[in-house]
């Protein structure tokens, strides 16, 4: 059995690995579970509702999360109904 803290110091080592390759640019596939990936937003018109004026958004890059066909069909075919009082939605 592994203990508890070299599991979570495993985690943390996993993730700043990701968010290291995803801040260079390069995304991350994990066969079976899912791809981080780094997806483009495109530079767009926006409002300053208090001022009522328009802006200008530029171009930027957020990390996003797609994952696998596998692993959504194995939460599609085990999960049944949410619990009581879960929205799904929920965070």
């Amino acid at each position: 059995m592994y203990k508890k803290v070299d599991v979570l110091v495993a985690i943390e080592a996993f993730f700043t690995e990701v968010k290291d390759s995803l801040a260079q640019g390069e995304n991350v596939y994990i066969r079976g579970f899912g791809s981080f990936i780094v997806k483009r937003r495109a530079k767009k018109i926006g409002r300053h509702i208090k001022q009522n004026t328009a802006l200008e958004i530029p171009e930027h890059f957020i990390p996003a999360f797609k994952p696998a066909k596998v692993f959504v069909e194995q939460v599609k075919d085990n999960v049944h109904e949410m619990p009581e009082g879960k929205a799904d939605d929920e965070d």
